[in-house]
């Protein structure tokens, strides 16, 4: 059953970057989604710099892309423990960043997050960036997610 909940998340989830301005505005890229796993792309631009004499991606970026990935991994986790699709909210509770070095000028950073435990409506997730080698990140990330299921529409009496 749980293949038919991870087919709907690979519907939903370019909905996790295409439905928040701030990721559409920095160009994330959604590019997959497993049971408690999620990777996101974040192409270079010179809309993102953050130094423009370095020519190096803003710190901001890096936050939002791991941000939303994580979201999305922590989401496909509970969905597929209660194999169900029915979210209503994914919100951050805490998110704690460690920048390693700064991107390389001109590369993608991806993206990717591991949800590595969850309870009822609590993920805790671990993330990584990098501009193409895993053992050598621009950031690491810790976050903890509170995910609400929709609650279904009240019966109306007439």
């Amino acid at each position: 059953m749980t293949g038919d909940v991870m087919e709907k998340m690979w519907a939903l989830a370019p909905a996790f970057v295409e439905g928040i301005p701030q990721g559409r505005a920095l160009g994330i890229k959604f590019v997959s989604v497993d049971v408690g796993k999620a990777t996101f792309a974040l192409p270079y631009s010179t809309k993102i710099i953050g130094d423009p004499d370095s020519r190096v991606i803003h710190g901001g970026a890096i936050t939002t892309l791991l941000d939303q990935v994580s979201g999305l991994a922590a989401t496909a986790a509970i969905v597929s423990e209660a194999n169900d699709i029915n979210i209503a909210n994914v919100a951050t509770l805490d998110l704690s960043i460690d920048y390693m070095r700064p991107a390389t000028p001109g590369e993608t950073v991806i993206g990717t997050a591991t949800c590595y435990k969850t309870t009822h409506h609590i993920a805790f997730v671990r993330a990584i960036a990098h501009d193409g080698d895993l053992n050598d990140p621009v950031a690491m990330c810790q976050a903890t997610f509170m995910i609400t299921r929709a609650r279904p529409a009240k019966e109306v009496k007439t």
